[in-house]
């Protein structure tokens, strides 16, 4: 097991950027935290504002099988899906052994991994790429383009990634979000945002036809740059995916709990 610590900060940090992420989306959302879960869901058509985690740290076998029957409830009782984001390092042995045996029983479905991450990285040197100029979002258009790339990079329709970032006030003036463009098209994206003393990123994202070129290590460096000056803060988290994984110790980050993310099978 990994430093607990950074497991715990890795689970926190989702809830509070989460947080403002879903009431940026709707001031009614349902952002609640009950005995053991964490709900922040705002109810739209971008799945990953749709969110529910559990709290608990050393969860054992029951206790898991009890809060997942919660969380599948609170998610069937939704009008859009969305996903339960699990912290591996935060159940006890046993109950990790069962995990996936007990979200079947559940009523869950396994739909993808990721890892938390952390480093005390900043400050890094301003970055720069031949092929790119960086733009910090700041007009409904580049919202649409930084959604869109979203939408391509993790395969969801454009009108469901728009329908959780256009409009946003919050993603103009308080998220340090860039693009990347090549030729005056944007290409990759990546955010970062002021949580609790840290900077968390999210949101990074590269057109398909664009990849493996560095292009989202080289726009997460520049949000970070950006963020770490603007704040003066040091530490940044994220949650990676298996496809982003690889990229984030280049930066500095290091791994901390392996992450599970559920949906509610049909």
């Amino acid at each position: 097991m990994t430093d607990l610590g950074d497991s715990i900060e890795s689970m926190e940090q989702l809830a509070v950027v989460w947080r403002a992420m879903v009431l940026d989306r709707d001031s009614a959302a349902d952002v609640r935290d009950l005995p053991g879960i964490a709900v922040r869901w705002a109810d739209c058509r971008f799945g990953f504002w749709n969110c529910i985690t559990l709290t608990e740290v050393g969860a054992d076998v029951g206790l898991l099988e009890q809060r997942l029957g919660q969380a599948v409830d609170i998610m069937r009782s939704k009008r859009h899906p969305g996903f339960l984001w699990l912290f591996e390092d935060l159940f006890d042995d046993d109950a990790r052994v069962v995990l996936s045996a007990t979200a079947e029983r559940a009523g869950l479905e396994y739909a993808f991994p990721g890892t938390g991450m952390a480093g005390d990285l900043l400050p890094i040197p301003e970055p720069t790429h031949p092929d790119l100029t960086f733009v910090r979002v700041s007009t409904d258009e580049h919202l649409r383009a930084y959604a869109d790339l979203n939408s391509r990079g993790y395969g969801m329709s454009l009108e469901d990634g728009r329908d959780g970032l256009v409009g946003s006030a919050l993603w103009k003036d308080q998220v340090y979000a860039y693009l990347g463009m090549r030729d005056g098209i944007a290409v990759t994206c990546a955010a970062t945002m002021e949580a609790e003393g840290r900077l968390f990123v999210v949101l990074v994202a590269t057109d398909p036809e664009w990849q493996r070129r560095g292009y989202g290590e080289a726009v997460t460096r520049k949000a970070l740059y950006e963020g770490g000056r603007a704040t003066g803060l040091t530490r940044a988290t994220l949650h990676a995916t298996a496809a982003g994984a690889p990229v984030y110790p280049r930066i500095g980050f290091k791994p901390n709990s392996p992450m599970h993310f559920y949906s509610v099978k049909d």
